[in-house]
């Protein structure tokens, strides 16, 4: 069995530890195209041994925020053999090289250098984002109202708030240390039990709750409960050998000493020890495959994790093995941003063009002692953008939403997203070019453009298109309750997303030299 595992092929190649030049999944979609053999795994072995979905869960589940998404991409980069850089240190590249830096903790720049890379070579780049909508602690979370212990939280993004309401929720983020010998460091922390709910209000003190379920007072109705007044303080009492042990760094009237205690019982530290965080709030229900036919991912983050995951399994699945760059000329390239759902202006995101920054010191570097000139734009202006975001696949319960012609469907691939007033930067020839590479593969792709009277949310790609002057196409996994704290998707729309950025990174240079515009 182990041997059969083996030659399916499923996952990254430093998982696998092969490197066939098809190798990857086969789902229900696309077993026609291959061969006996890949049927016979597909019901010896079970469908999960032929796709890349149980590595997307168990991505999810240790990916709380973005700072944990890019812990976890981190990881699997290092494990794959790709070098770590510091923006704030000098490089030092080669092709065939394999190479990748963070900032701010929270997003992170893989990218892996053709061996026949010449000056002035292009980039193709598979970008998403690592943030979700959530709840976030404010900087004075502290709250206490009718005998209960709140935290004060601030909406991050545009959430379905609603959905937030009766959860087992926890906190993780980053905490900053001040150790008692005076060191200044900063750790990941999560807490996995379920401190926190928000507790909705009962349907007979307010009649109008079922009618106006929607709309919240985000400022008051929106604050977890993490314990009652009495308890929190025996608990304090209990846990403290003085009484200025839980004072620390933080003054009882910023954050609540309980909550202190549960952070430093998590790092294994004193309470006095903790400076200060930036914590968000996460549902601790674990990501899972449901749906009667496990044709669906449940889970929260979805948007846009799912996607930051595929770019990131494509680089690792064509990039890991030493000869797999042996004839490519171009530089692949995964842009994971934080900050994708509040506008991207953020120093960790798109807008403040880190991408271009990147592209302009691997592009000058590669091309020290050239007299080569226009070496950066011409780099630039070579390079092809997939912007990977989340698309809102056809509500069964709400089809009328949609225009009969413009209804992205579950389980029928990557939605190639169109706007004329650019809000999507799409054009014909990204378009044509994405839809090719699907298309000599036997991956199906969908259209999608907005509802005129409706408009649209807005991803990376224009903020990409408008700051780095990229060719550019914008492209979706298709999926249902967008933005809640339990989303869902397509298992087949993953291995679908993961098998065209695969096949993207392999062949789009080959059909962009023959549809080159140079007018």
């Amino acid at each position: 069995m182990a041997d059969l595992r083996f030659l399916a092929g499923a996952g990254p190649s430093h998982q696998r530890g092969f490197f066939p030049e098809k190798a990857g999944i086969v789902s229900r979609l696309d077993l026609v195209s291959y061969s006996p053999c890949f049927v016979f795994l597909q019901a010896l072995l079970g469908r999960d041994a032929l796709s890349v979905v149980p590595n997307l869960i168990e991505f999810l589940n240790n990916s709380t925020t973005p700072f944990h998404a890019t812990l976890e991409a981190r990881r699997h980069l290092l494990e794959s053999g790709f070098q770590q850089l510091n923006e704030c240190e000098e490089w030092e590249l080669q092709p065939g090289g394999r190479y990748f830096f963070t900032r701010n903790m929270s997003s992170i720049f893989a990218f892996a250098i053709g061996r026949k890379y010449k000056p002035g070579g292009g980039f193709h780049v598979l970008a998403a984002h690592t943030d979700s909508p959530c709840p976030k602690l404010k900087p004075v979370s502290a709250a206490t109202k009718g005998g209960f212990l709140r935290v004060r939280v601030q909406a991050y993004g545009t959430g379905l708030w609603n959905t937030w309401f009766d959860r087992d929720l926890s906190v993780a983020g980053r905490v900053l240390r001040r150790t008692k010998n005076g060191e200044l460091i900063h750790d990941l922390v999560r807490v996995r039990r379920p401190i926190l709910r928000i507790p909705s209000l009962a349907f007979h003190m307010d009649r109008s709750v079922s009618s106006d379920s929607m709309k919240q007072d985000l400022e008051s109705q929106l604050a977890p409960v993490l314990a009652t007044q009495i308890e929190a303080e025996l608990a304090v009492s209990c846990d403290s050998e003085s009484p200025g042990e839980h004072e620390g760094n933080q003054s009882n009237d910023v954050h609540h000493p309980l909550l202190l205690q549960v952070l430093a019982d998590e790092l294994h530290c004193d309470v006095s020890e903790i400076a200060d965080f930036e914590l968000s709030i996460y549902d601790t229900q674990p990501a899972c495959i449901g749906g009667a036919r496990q044709e669906f991912v449940f889970s929260g983050r979805l948007d846009n994790l799912a996607s930051a995951f595929c770019a990131l399994w494509a680089l690792l699945d064509t990039s890991s093995e030493p000869l797999s760059m042996l004839d490519e000329d171009y530089i692949r390239m995964v842009a994971l941003f934080d900050n994708g759902e509040v506008g991207s202006e953020a120093v960790q995101g798109a807008g403040p063009q880190t991408m271009f920054q990147a592209m302009m010191r691997i592009s000058r570097w590669l091309a020290r002692g050239s007299t080569s000139e226009g070496v950066v734009e011409r780099a630039i202006r070579r390079s092809f953008v997939v912007s990977a975001d989340m698309a809102h696949a056809l509500h069964p319960n709400n089809a009328e939403n949609d225009v009969e012609h413009n209804q992205p469907k579950l389980h029928d691939g990557l939605v190639i997203k169109h706007n004329l007033t650019q809000n999507n930067a799409t054009d014909a020839i990204s378009a044509f070019l994405f839809k090719e590479v699907a298309k000599r593969n036997c991956i199906p792709t969908q259209n999608y453009s907005v509802v005129s009277d409706v408009g649209c949310c807005s991803t990376i790609d224009s903020v990409l298109a408008a700051g780095y002057g990229i060719r550019l196409v914008d492209c979706g996994l298709p999926q249902l309750a967008m933005h809640s704290v339990r989303e869902m998707c397509g298992t087949e729309d993953i291995d679908a997303a993961f098998r065209h950025f695969r096949a993207f990174f392999q062949e789009i240079a080959s059909l962009d030299d023959q549809l080159r515009v140079d007018a």
